[in-house]
């Protein structure tokens, strides 16, 4: 298995009712994250330890949540805020 970015919980619904450019900003940020997170954690699988810390990110006009689940090899959007500028 490889890297990759889902959406979690509510995000997804949220997802669909966002702008396009908005949402596209956020997926940018999310294709990040997944390339940081396999360049940190090579061996993702084997991890034993905690997983990271939750973050946020702002981008133009919001900003997202995310989790990184180092074992799965998953970087998860858990919520989506949308400020409408």
């Amino acid at each position: 298995m490889s890297w990759k970015w889902e959406y979690a919980f509510g995000a997804e619904d949220a997802a669909r009712t966002v702008p396009a450019d908005f949402l596209a900003a956020v997926e940018r940020k999310a294709d990040e994250l997944v390339r940081a997170a396999e360049a940190l954690h090579i061996h993702g699988h084997a991890h034993e330890g905690f997983d990271p810390k939750a973050g946020e990110i702002i981008v133009r006009g919001g900003w997202f949540g995310y989790q990184v689940v180092v074992r799965s090899e998953r970087v998860h959007v858990v919520h989506i805020t949308y400020l409408g500028c």
